[in-house]
């Protein structure tokens, strides 16, 4: 069991705070005065704090250690561009083509791409090229995903606030103070899996849609995952109406399947966003798909223009090079699924144990969990979830040396070293840190 009292994470964050607001540089990384955490080390899939305390790590720092901390075949190639090659130039390198060919080897659906350095950029562009090429301004986002940290995408359905006996929908708002109003006027937003609320919103302002962005498995909202017949839904009416679709794969890519959600829905989107996974942990990002829908992109007045100084750097591109590798020639990923169903299982067994009704949601290399008798079908129906359960559950496992994000809304993240976890151990966490949530109720 990990020690509550944890002095010199404290100390840290007392020194932070004094030159960053809340002492993060990340406001998501705040866990409050007691639980905020700060790394001493990580590898494989083990997480060490400053006071020296270990966990299995679930977090997987929001899903980009697909392979493992550390890794070391990729590391190495990291360590070998940077003493033969450098970091970044502001030029070109043979690189740049390599890592898409190899993207395109993974996802055929995939003609043409640009780089990124993150995935809140990646959306930004492959946004930005949909509006260019259709020549419209409206983007359709689906309730609970998650496209990035700018303005036009910070706007949210407060589910959390919403009261289902007394409201019709959820209120729109803002992620916090800052974003301006006029930021909100572009963007539609519909619960998932719903095929009147996509018929209304096309029927209503169906002219001027540019664009439909979606997590089919929402990697913010429990892997709540949209179903195939939606997928197509989403595919004929974009048709129809001259929009595009856009698979914001930011958590997914080559993460649930080699070819990532368009191989496990056999349906292909007309732009796809990737970070995260592709780079095992070094930031790295691409969105890419049709060729006469990437061409938007050129050096004239009626062209898309992108580019950022760290774009496509010497580091990220070797590390998305090496990790794609490998994913491509081992069976890294299947071993990933494996692990996953069996830590399902595990789970299932302790939940089972103690009579909580529970449904698993998205797949074995990022499952959610939800307390309740139905999976979920969108983040209206998380709603009706005992998520207060499952927060009292995961922070009895951080107390007890297990990892994650205590938010029913955040995945189990698997990567490949969690091969080498004792499952014995795991599930008898995870019966005491369950039996200490019941008896905290």
């Amino acid at each position: 069991m990990t020690d509550h009292h944890k002095p010199h994470g404290a100390e840290l964050l007392k020194e932070a705070q004094e030159h960053m607001p809340l002492g993060v540089a990340d406001s998501y990384r705040y866990w409050g005065q007691e639980d905020t955490v700060f790394v001493k080390s990580v590898k494989g899939c083990t997480l060490t704090d400053c006071d020296g305390q270990e966990f299995v790590d679930f977090r997987l720092a929001y899903g980009p250690i697909i392979l493992g901390y550390r890794d070391r075949r990729v590391d190495e190639a990291v360590i070998k561009c940077i003493t033969e090659s450098g970091t970044i130039s502001g030029f070109s390198s043979e690189l740049d083509a390599q890592v898409i060919s190899l993207v395109k080897s993974l996802c055929p659906h995939i003609e043409k791409m640009r780089f990124a350095n993150s995935g809140t950029e990646a959306v930004i562009g492959a946004v930005r090229t949909a509006r260019g090429f259709t020549g419209k301004n409206k983007v359709v986002i689906v309730e609970g995903g998650f496209h990035g940290l700018y303005d036009e995408m910070m706007w949210k359905s407060d589910v959390d606030n919403w009261n289902p006996q007394t409201q019709a929908a959820p209120e729109v708002i803002p992620f916090g103070a800052g974003i301006p109003e006029a930021s909100r006027e572009h963007i539609e937003i519909v619960p998932l899996n719903s095929f009147e609320a996509i018929d209304e919103v096309f029927e209503r302002v169906g002219d001027d849609i540019a664009a439909i962005v979606i997590e089919p498995i929402m990697g913010n909202c429990g892997s709540i995952s949209s179903t195939k017949e939606y997928m197509q839904k989403l595919r004929d009416v974009c048709d129809q109406f001259g929009a595009l679709l856009i698979m914001d794969e930011v958590k997914t890519g080559f993460r649930v399947a080699k070819g990532g959600v368009a191989e496990l829905y056999g349906i292909n989107s007309d732009l796809t966003t990737y970070a995260k996974a592709i780079g095992n942990g070094y930031p790295v990002a691409a969105f890419g798909g049709r060729a006469d829908v990437m061409n938007q992109i050129r050096f004239d007045k009626t062209g898309v223009t992108h580019g950022g100084t760290y774009t496509a750097n010497l580091i990220g591109l070797t590390a998305a090079k090496a990790t794609l590798t490998i994913l491509k020639e081992t069976d890294a990923l299947e071993t990933v699924n494996r692990v996953g169903g069996e830590i399902r299982e595990l789970l299932s067994r302790v939940f089972t144990k103690f009579g909580i009704e529970h449904r698993f949601s998205g797949p074995d290399a990022m499952f959610g969990i939800h307390f309740g008798n139905e999976v979920p079908q969108n983040y209206r129906d998380w709603k009706k979830t005992d998520s207060a359960l499952y927060v009292r559950f995961a922070h009895n496992l951080i107390k007890n040396g297990v990892m994650l994000e205590p938010d029913s809304r955040e995945p189990w993240f698997i990567c490949e070293a969690h091969k080498d976890i004792d499952l014995e151990w795991l599930e008898k966490v995870a019966v005491q840190s369950m039996e200490d949530a019941i008896n905290a109720d």
